[in-house]
């Protein structure tokens, strides 16, 4: 069997494997990407640094520090953790970005870090954009990024890859924030969760970076782990001014030299490879729709919502996702000669200080300054909900940002619209979620086939000396899908360093449901429906569940980041969906978002879950998972091996 572009960029980076060996999907291997990028959980990440035991990187070149988050907090706080992360960066000799320079994925790609056919990591879960250089763009963990500078390494299961087809060409006025909305909302069964998507088709050849940075930005909130676009003329005609720009600035990280050299040699899938499900949408057929509200999966057509009259309070044209040139151009375009409605903040930031100065050659900033846009420093804000521009209680946002999380972007009773940069520019200077031109109303062209894989069973597993056979608790049932790491564990704490052990058990899961805190018991089972996890990559959405008692989360399916991040601090996560199937008929018509349940027994040998005389099989939890556990976490699993 042939493969897809991710497993041959994976075998590229993998270590160990034998001559000739090549990787697939489900394969588990030990990999080394060729950065690892870090912002302001650099912090963090120093921490487990230092609690392995080591003092110096072992390659200072593959580390990238970019300070983007919370970057309009000027308390002496924050700005002496900033200083820390710059001193560290300067006696490690690892290339640091600080607070202004840009958003960090976007500093990653205009610096030079990101090339075609790499594996590019973050610590963060829109690492993503990196496909659309073509690069494997993944986010990783907090203890995965500690991991990485002990060892230069760290753990990976290949993901199921799905192919995507994108036909046709995109209508004046649509662009690629709409070609993701749509493939979210036309396409939002889990049919590419913790897969990793690879773009193909004859429309790719029309669109820009800019526009396949959005599509796969968002890939995150569609449920991938990456997206990949393919190399062709577009990007290579984008390198060779990257490569111009490194140049001038005399970061000379590669040449046009390479970028020939990178095509000639360019990393393309095999005609015989698997994909677990082919996707195929008309690019033609999408027009501007708007997620939400407080949902990135449901959508509505703009011409439907505009006759509506959804009053905003709040506008946004910021972040990783959309806040290129492109995007400033286009909200330009829109609010020339207009004024922002009354009532109505409009908050813009560039993706980077090298796209606002662009932005001010051209006029564009100019245009939205006068039109009464309040500017930003190049930095996340208000998408993760820091700094000036929040959303009150009862505020109403259109945001061109991400995510549109409840609770994400300020207050938990505040609904948020997402949409493309010309609709929110139109928005903001209409008073509601308002379009910039008119488009007719009609439905997206798609087509889905599906090649099923055999599912695993239960069965017989080796028990590791020191891990429990078997547990016992009750079941903590929450009958929702999709429950995001920010209704786990808010915003609000994330960033919050200096917290105890015991003040993290107590903030999780209130975005969620305040009551569990008053249900939860130690020793409890919390049981979840599917893509458990999903969302930003902050850990603390899993330690903080183990900090509260919590035995483990069964689920009928997690985020793949979040079950990396629990298995990589010592906490079990698995899978049985049969088990939810069964909870989600057994309390149908309770209003209740924590549901005190019966009692559970796990049976780890025999891979089997016992609930009201009933025998649920869940996949076998592996030795290598249970070592995880047994040890803590992998940062003490890298000392044994330092060791």
């Amino acid at each position: 069997m042939g493969q897809t572009t991710v497993e041959k960029i994976a075998t590229a980076h993998a270590v160990g494997l034998k001559p000739g060996a090549l990787v697939h999907s489900g394969d588990f291997i030990r990999i080394r990407p060729k950065h690892i990028m870090t912002h302001d959980n650099t912090s963090a990440v120093m921490k487990k640094f230092a609690a392995i035991g080591v003092d110096t990187i072992g390659d200072p070149k593959q580390p990238v520090f970019a300070i983007d988050h919370d970057i309009q907090n000027t308390s002496p706080d924050n700005l002496a953790k900033y200083a820390r992360i710059e001193e560290f960066a300067k006696q490690q000799g690892v290339d640091f970005y600080p607070a202004g320079t840009g958003i960090s994925h976007q500093v990653m790609v205009e610096y030079g870090y990101v090339t075609p056919g790499s594996m590019v990591v973050g610590s963060d879960s829109h690492s993503n954009l990196y496909g659309a250089a073509n690069a494997l763009g993944t986010p990783v963990v907090r203890t995965d990024a500690a991991s990485i500078w002990a060892t230069g390494q760290t753990w990976w299961q290949v993901p199921p890859v799905a192919n995507v087809t994108l036909t046709g060409q995109l209508q004046p006025g649509v662009v690629g924030k709409d070609v993701i909305i749509a493939l979210c909302g036309a396409f939002n069964n889990d049919e590419v969760l913790n897969m990793t998507v690879e773009f193909h088709g004859d429309g790719i050849a029309a669109m820009s970076m800019d526009q396949r940075m959005s599509i796969a930005n968002m890939t995150t909130e569609w449920g991938a782990l990456a997206g990949l676009f393919p190399f062709d003329d577009v990007l290579r005609d984008y390198l060779y001014g990257r490569a111009d720009y490194l140049q001038s600035i005399g970061a000379p990280r590669y040449s046009r030299t390479d970028v020939d050299q990178w095509f000639a040699h360019r990393v393309e899938p095999d005609a015989d490879a698997y994909y677990a499900v082919e996707l195929t949408l008309d690019l033609a057929s999408v027009i501007p729709h708007v997620s939400g509200p407080n949902h990135v999966k449901t959508m509505v057509s703009l011409p439907e919502i505009q006759k509506q009259k959804v009053a905003i309070n709040k506008a946004y044209l910021l972040s990783c996702v959309n806040a290129r040139l492109e995007d400033l151009a286009e909200a330009a375009h829109v609010l020339e000669g207009k004024h922002v409605a009354d009532g109505v903040n409009f908050y813009v930031a560039a993706a980077s200080s090298n796209v606002q100065k662009e932005a001010e050659a051209r006029g564009y900033w100019k245009i939205l300054e006068e039109a009464g846009a309040i500017t930003l420093p190049s930095g996340c804000g208000p998408c993760i909900g820091l700094g000036q521009g929040t959303l009150e209680a009862g505020e109403v946002g259109i945001s061109a940002t991400n995510r549109n999380f409840k609770g994400r972007m300020g207050h938990r009773d505040a609904l948020v619209y997402l949409s493309s940069p010309a609709v929110v520019a139109a928005s903001a200077a209409a008073g509601y979620i308002a379009s910039p031109v008119d488009f007719e109303s009609v439905t997206a062209k798609t087509a889905t086939k599906v090649n099923e894989q055999q599912a695993r069973d239960g069965g017989e597993t080796e028990i590791i000396e020191g891990f429990p056979s078997q547990i016992t608790g009750r079941a903590l049932w929450l009958p929702i899908d999709n429950l995001n790491t920010d209704g786990i564990y808010g915003g609000d704490l994330t960033y919050k360093d200096n917290l105890t052990t015991d003040e993290m058990a107590a903030g999780c899961m209130l975005n969620y449901d305040p009551e569990f805190q008053n249900k939860a018991q130690h020793g409890d089972i919390i049981v979840a429906g599917r893509n458990f996890g999903t969302g930003s990559s902050r850990e603390q959405a899993a330690t903080a569940l183990d900090y509260r008692g919590i035995a483990c989360v069964i689920a009928a399916s997690f985020s793949e980041t979040y079950k990396r991040n629990a298995f990589n601090n010592g906490f079990v996560v698995f899978e049985c969906p049969a088990l939810v199937d069964y909870l989600r008929e057994k309390y149908t018509g309770s209003d209740e978002k924590t549901i005190v349940g019966p009692e559970l027994t796990v049976d780890y040998q025999r891979s089997i879950l016992t609930c009201d005389g009933k025998d649920f099989p869940f996949p076998p939890l592996s030795t290598v998972a249970q070592e995880l556990v047994l040890a803590g976490g992998a940062e003490n699993l890298v000392k044994q091996s330092l060791k």
